[in-house]
């Protein structure tokens, strides 16, 4: 019993040239999500009354917005190419 918070960052993709990658960081609460950002949209989104409350907050603020943003290279390219390398090389 007790409550249940977490973050969740993904990178999606389903192209070899990494051309259509996305960066997903979701925050949950009890296993709702409330609050997600999408490097496709380029902002927060909120899904319930809190989350949206949230991203009003995480979207004023450029500099983080820019961060997120920068992660489908910085994170999600980058380490897409370092994983699939390593899986190629062992097939």
């Amino acid at each position: 019993d007790g409550y249940y918070e977490y973050g969740m960052f993904e990178c999606v993709y389903s192209t070899s040239d990494y051309s259509d990658m996305v960066y997903l960081l979701s925050y949950s609460f009890n296993k709702v999500v409330h609050l997600q950002f999408n490097s496709s949209v380029g902002k927060f989104v909120g899904y319930t009354e809190e989350g949206v409350k949230y991203a009003e907050n995480f979207n004023k603020d450029q500099a983080y917005l820019q961060q997120e943003k920068a992660s489908v290279d910085t994170y999600c390219r980058h380490n897409a190419q370092i994983w699939d390398s390593a899986v190629r090389d062992k097939s």
